[in-house]
This record gives C-alpha cells, sequence and structure tokens, in this order.
C-alpha cells in the first residue's frame, strides 16, 4: 500500500470520527422542529463554524501524526512533492466531492422552496458537505488502487 492510499484511509477515518464526534456533542443543544428563532440560526451558525475549525485543526493534527507514524514505521520519508499521477486524481476527487456538494446544496435550498423547517435545509447542506468530504477520500482512494 502506497502512502497516498494511506493517507486516503487516514483521511477518510478521521472525517468519519470528527464529523460523529462532533455530532454526538452537539446532539444534547438541538434546538426543538418547531422553534424558528434567532437562536435556531445561531445554533447552526455555530454549528458549522465550529465543526469547519475543529475539522481543520484536527486533521492538521492528524496529518502530522501520520506522517510522524509513517516515519517512524516504514523508516521512508514521506513524498514532497506531486506528480502528474497525483495532480490528476487529485483533480477527479474535487471534481467528484464538488458534485456531490452540489447535489447536496441544491437538495437544501429545494428544501426551502418545498416548505421543510430551516432547520431541515441546514442538515441537508452539512450533510452534503460530509458526504462530500467522504466521497473525495473515497475517490483517492479508489484512483489510487485502480488507475486513472
Amino acid at each position: 500500500m502506497t502512502y497516498q492510499e494511506k493517507k486516503s484511509i487516514v483521511s477518510l477515518i478521521s472525517t468519519i470520527l470528527i464529523f460523529g464526534f462532533y455530532c454526538l456533542y452537539m446532539y444534547p443543544q438541538f434546538p426543538e422542529w418547531k422553534v424558528e428563532s434567532t437562536e435556531t440560526f445561531r445554533f447552526w451558525g455555530s454549528f458549522v463554524l465550529i465543526l469547519m475549525l475543529i475539522s481543520i485543526v484536527a486533521h492538521i493534527i492528524i496529518s502530522i501524526i501520520f506522517n510522524i507514524v509513517y516515519r517512524i514505521t516504514t523508516r521512508e520519508i514521506e513524498p514532497k512533492f506531486a506528480d502528474e499521477l497525483d495532480k490528476l486524481i487529485e483533480l477527479k476527487a474535487y471534481r467528484i466531492s464538488f458534485f456531490v456538494f452540489i447535489v447536496g446544496f441544491l437538495l437544501a435550498m429545494g428544501s426551502l422552496v418545498i416548505d421543510r423547517p430551516s432547520q431541515a435545509m441546514f442538515i441537508i447542506l452539512i450533510a452534503s458537505g460530509f458526504l462530500s468530504d467522504l466521497t473525495g477520500s473515497v475517490t483517492k482512494l479508489y484512483h489510487y488502487r485502480k488507475g486513472v
């Protein structure tokens, strides 16, 4: 298994764990469905902002730990550059990930059109962000294993 495959697997697992633990942490603070007030929008705004901040910091820390463990266990230095294959795989992963997020965004806006509560829109947006991140990692793993 190559460095890139291992890195994709670590990214996939860390994304699931970060999102899962954060949702479990925030679930008790979830506002009631029938209440649409400024508190509801404040909850969802803080949910998204804190999730983004925690996710970025956690991914950086996990990446550093992964590189240290990789270097210790394999006695190899991680690649410092990306070749043409890496760039092509990265572009394909971004394209599919972006497509998943756009579909989620359209579904979220559609939920407002059919008079669903605003909380449904936020949940769909957050879920589409999570799924697009997962899709990107899975796409990278797939292309590194099967080729482009």
